[in-house]
């Protein structure tokens, strides 16, 4: 069959670049090899959706050239896409840090999006595999399971390798390569970080405890909530330096940010004297970890007992906690994809390959990776809305 576009993906991006060539009168076709649409939409945020932040800026999208993505995200903004949801009637509100969630279920923001591409005249075709795509004299065909479709245009949606469980695939870098286009490595990226057994020893008997933390990897730091497992560490602040951490380099945790801590305990020393360091420290940090931080600098008195070298050298066990991860859960649990198609081989306003006329690439499938917190679902609206206006 000949198509006016072809969107290879079903997912955030590739719903809205749908939505909007529909609405240009375009006859438009979205296959995709899953069963359902809109999946990582669906269990996002808890199932809640972080569906953008209000923090939306240049400087917190990781990408060789950061400033690739202002064009779309300008010209489709965080408020573009929250008039969307109120024109729906999806209730939504802020969190911490600028993000927003639905009230309800993320599986209102699929439904809508479904919505407007059934009113839009959109096809959709899921359950159905994907093979090569090659140049034809009218355009593109795509073989698929149903047979080869033909289009003037296609627009590659298919995202990054992460949670492959839910059917992520390096399709869209297969594409990419096909046509000659240059690939940034892919990576992990917003994934839990693990470490060698001297780190796990300490780490392990926490598992469960989560703290407010600053995490620090070279120049880039996060203060958010840490998470301690049987692997590792998770949480947010940890997922967000994940994506700046790289093979051996260390990281450094602060347990207390903001606190002078050594001069604190030797206040609460004289002021505490009787009382025990895991009671003091658990003023701050939860108990388990107090009592943890006391164990490990091998105090059993009372404050009072304690020198101040050895109150020094609690605060900085608690403050300037230095440890190398010896890697990160991988795709398994990675909420994106580092890396991708390189986006010195597109046009930022439009997200086609400059090299190749009518093939655009969006969404995570690109060089373009948000922080955590609503950040790469803005990117998939932003870049999706920006190939849906000429695609």
């Amino acid at each position: 069959m000949m198509w006016d576009t072809i969107i290879l993906g079903a997912g955030a991006a590739g719903m809205m670049a749908a939505i909007e060539a529909g609405r240009r009168g375009r006859k438009v076709l979205v296959i995709d090899h899953a069963k359902a649409a809109g999946e990582k939409i669906r269990i996002s945020g808890g199932g809640r959706c972080n569906f953008t932040n209000l923090g939306i800026a240049p400087e917190r999208f990781i990408s060789q050239n950061p400033r690739f993505a202002l064009s779309a995200l300008k010209r489709f903004t965080q408020w573009d896409f929250i008039a969307r949801m109120d024109a729906a009637g999806i209730g939504w509100h802020e969190k911490t840090l600028g993000q927003l969630f639905c009230d309800g279920s993320a599986r209102q923001v699929v439904d809508m999006l479904l919505q407007d591409m059934d009113h839009a005249g959109v096809t959709l075709w899921l359950g159905c595999a994907l093979g090569e795509v090659r140049r034809v004299q009218a355009g593109f065909v795509v073989e698929t399971a149903r047979g080869p479709q033909e289009a003037a245009s296609v627009v590659v949606a298919t995202g990054g390798k992460s949670i492959p469980k839910m059917g992520a695939t390096g399709y869209g870098y297969k594409v990419a390569q096909a046509f000659g286009l240059p690939l940034v490595e892919t990576r992990p990226a917003l994934v839990p970080l693990t470490f060698a057994e001297q780190e796990l020893a300490w780490i392990v008997p926490l598992a469960g405890v989560a703290t407010e933390a600053r995490i620090t990897c070279g120049r880039q730091a996060f203060q958010e909530a840490v998470l301690f497992t049987h692997r590792g560490l998770s949480g947010p602040a940890v997922l967000q330096i994940s994506s700046y951490w790289r093979e051996g380099d260390g990281i450094v945790v602060d347990l207390l940010p903001g606190m002078k801590l050594g001069e604190t305990l030797r206040a609460a020393k004289a002021a505490q004297g009787k009382a025990s360091l895991r009671t003091v420290l658990g003023r701050w940090l939860p108990e388990r970890l107090a009592r943890h931080l006391e164990d490990a600098a091998g105090v059993t008195g009372v404050m009072a007992e304690l020198s101040g070298a050895t109150l020094d050298g609690v605060a900085a066990g608690a403050q300037d906690w230095r440890l190398v991860p010896v890697g990160s859960e991988g795709y398994r649990t990675a909420e994106v994809t580092l890396g991708g198609v390189d986006t010195a081989a597109l046009d930022g306003r439009t997200m086609e390959a400059k090299g190749v006329p009518g093939l655009y690439f969006i969404g995570e499938v690109v060089d373009v990776t948000g922080w955590l917190g609503g950040y790469n679902f803005q990117w998939a609206w932003s870049s999706g809305w920006a190939a849906g206006q000429v695609a």
